[in-house]
């Protein structure tokens, strides 16, 4: 993998970005991209395990010692976003401290497992508060100073062990619903910013990171050959707004849920006609079909 320099050290020149969950892996990745490239950054990470429990300030910490910054472009939160009120404060933190706000990146989350036998409240809502209530309050409070931007951006974070079948995993249930949740927010809020030129993309990223259960930097699958599609999805380059940009091992593709051609939703599918159970079993295979 060869390390190109970024497009121009000014790609994000005056933009003020929020980054959460950037005290490891692949938010420290993305914040360290944006800070090359000009932009003024709030990193926020409350330092929960792997379940999403407990709180270590030293994470943030340790990111805004080690992170590469010019005087006052950094500004570190160690708080939960586990409430309206604490997102409220985040962005209210970066509006007061750097005078606006134009990307939220909410990369937060946790990757645990529990079988669906054992699900239990307390780990649902913990998965429900960080990849579903927290983008949504995040965008509450950052709408009205995006809609002031230039270029505002929004880029949430999924998974391809939500949207395939083919990769999902057994007891990761809750993790799967909260970031199929944030497809689901990114389709929403992409229509609803519309108007104002907000555009909101999602990330499913692949990287060996601590909730992948490694403690030594891996020979692939780096947090860093993550970063570019980040940094290109909150940049004035992106023009795009609901897609989805898949990462991993420096390679990217873009998609998003396509409907069949000439579709008149909802009274005209233009796919298999059936009148009975008879008629869907006998047509299955056709049904099927892409």
């Amino acid at each position: 993998m060869s390390h190109r320099k970024p497009l121009t050290d000014n790609l994000l020149k005056d933009k003020v970005a929020i980054i959460t969950g950037a005290g490891q892996g692949l938010g420290r990745a993305y914040a360290q991209s944006l800070l090359d490239n000009g932009a003024r950054v709030v990193i926020s990470d409350a330092g929960t395990n792997r379940s999403g429990e407990g709180a270590a300030e030293n994470v943030i910490a340790d990111a805004a010692r080690t992170l590469r910054a010019d005087k006052g472009q950094l500004i570190s939160y160690s708080g939960r976003l586990d409430s309206e009120e604490a997102c409220r404060e985040l962005i209210e933190l970066a509006v007061t401290r750097l005078g606006k706000l134009d990307i939220l990146i909410h990369n937060a989350g946790w990757v645990d497992y529990q079988f669906i036998e054992d699900q239990n409240e307390d780990f649902l809502e913990r998965a429900i508060d960080i990849s579903l209530r927290a983008p949504i309050w995040l965008s509450k409070y950052a709408w009205p100073y995006l809609k002031h931007s230039s270029s505002p951006r929004i880029v949430l974070n999924t998974s391809d062990r939500a949207m395939f079948q083919r990769y999902a995993q057994p007891g990761l249930v809750a993790y799967a619903a909260g970031k199929m949740a944030q497809i689901g927010v990114m389709n929403a809020l992409s229509l609803e910013g519309e108007q104002h030129g907000i555009l909101v993309n999602a990330v499913s990223p692949v990287a060996r990171t601590r909730m992948w259960g490694i403690t030594q930097p891996p020979a692939d699958l780096k947090p860093e050959w993550v970063a570019p599609g980040v940094l290109y999805l909150s940049s004035p380059l992106c023009q795009d707004t609901g897609y989805i940009l898949r990462a991993s091992n420096g390679q990217f593709t873009a998609t998003r849920f396509c409907e069949n051609p000439g579709v008149v939703y909802p009274r005209d599918l233009k796919r298999v006609e059936c009148e009975s159970v008879t008629d869907v079993a006998r047509l299955w295979q056709r049904i099927k079909e892409v």
